[in-house]
């Protein structure tokens, strides 16, 4: 009996450690071929797989996540082209979400699209990585945006909580920009080198910290006081349109309203007329080409 005893304690310790050092993402993969007729579906199932695990079991982090506290996440990878064999040309939607403090709802951290998510993996071939050195577009890619999501998660919930994965993914890009496409430092202002330097730049805190207000501060706090949550946001956005005149058209804001323009639309459309106003002014000047979109909040 005493025997039988320890050997369930032993597991519900095993089963409670598990759970206490998860992983730190849940992302879900997606692949799109549809438009390489003859790419066999064994092949996308594999690379699907390869890639969920490489995001989903691997440690990023030195922290202890339980299962329910997992960032939820989704990588839409689109195969535009097959150059050779084992090659592709892709594009990824890169998308993350965390919980709402005393809600069911999810809100979404970041929104961004790459155009440049182009790399090479053969069926069945292990994706090595380290954080130091380069082995492959692929395993730096998906390395850096789930350093990028760590690093909007932590912001989210303390200010500039996510520092340390921003210079993890800011290493990244700098031991990669050899390899040219979306690591390149000049360019296209909007690729992965140009969302990293956004979020690394000193011009940029204020995003980051007014980042943590809209989520910690007013989203977390909106079911207690919307009017007072929704006055803080209105704060947030006047910090913004600070940095914006600093750094105009940054990738970083554009991302920010892209993944919140909705939510934003839903908070103010039960506000007092005052507020309504001041918001939409505003919105309308940082997210200007959705400006018609927000004439909605003034119904």
């Amino acid at each position: 009996m005493k025997t039988k005893l320890f050997v369930l304690v032993a597991f519900l310790l095993l089963i409670r450690g598990m759970e206490t050092s998860a992983q730190e993402l849940m992302v879900n993969v997606t692949i799109d071929a549809s438009q390489i007729p003859d790419m066999q579906t064994s092949v996308t199932a594999d690379m699907k797989q390869t890639i969920s695990r490489f995001l989903n079991d691997r440690k990023w982090t030195n922290d202890n996540f339980e299962t329910q506290e997992r960032i939820r996440g989704n990588f839409a990878i689109t195969i535009t082209g097959q150059p050779s064999a084992f090659t592709y040309t892709a594009t990824l939607q890169v998308q993350s979400t965390r919980p709402v403090y005393g809600t069911s709802y999810e809100t979404t951290l970041i929104n961004y699209f790459d155009k440049n998510f182009n790399f090479e993996l053969n069926v069945g071939q292990p994706l090595n990585y380290n954080d130091n050195m380069f082995s492959s577009n692929l395993t730096s890619m998906l390395a850096f945006y789930a350093y990028v999501i760590l690093a909007l998660d932590y912001d989210s919930f303390g200010k500039l909580g996510g520092q340390p994965y921003i210079e993890k993914a800011y290493n990244i890009v700098n031991i990669a920009a050899e390899a040219g496409g979306g690591w390149a430092t000049s360019g296209d202002p909007n690729n992965r080198y140009g969302l990293i330097e956004n979020l690394n730049n000193q011009m940029m805190l204020p995003f980051r910290e007014n980042f943590y207000v809209y989520h910690r501060l007013a989203l977390d706090t909106y079911l207690k006081d919307a009017t007072a949550a929704r006055l803080k946001i209105i704060d947030m956005l006047k910090a913004l349109k600070q940095v914006n005149q600093l750094k105009p058209y940054s990738i970083l804001i554009r991302s920010f309203f892209l993944a919140k323009r909705d939510e934003l639309i839903n908070i103010f459309r039960d506000a007092a007329v005052e507020q309504k106003t001041v918001a939409v002014n505003l919105l309308r000047e940082l997210d200007p080409l959705n400006s018609e979109r927000y004439n909605v909040i003034l119904k």
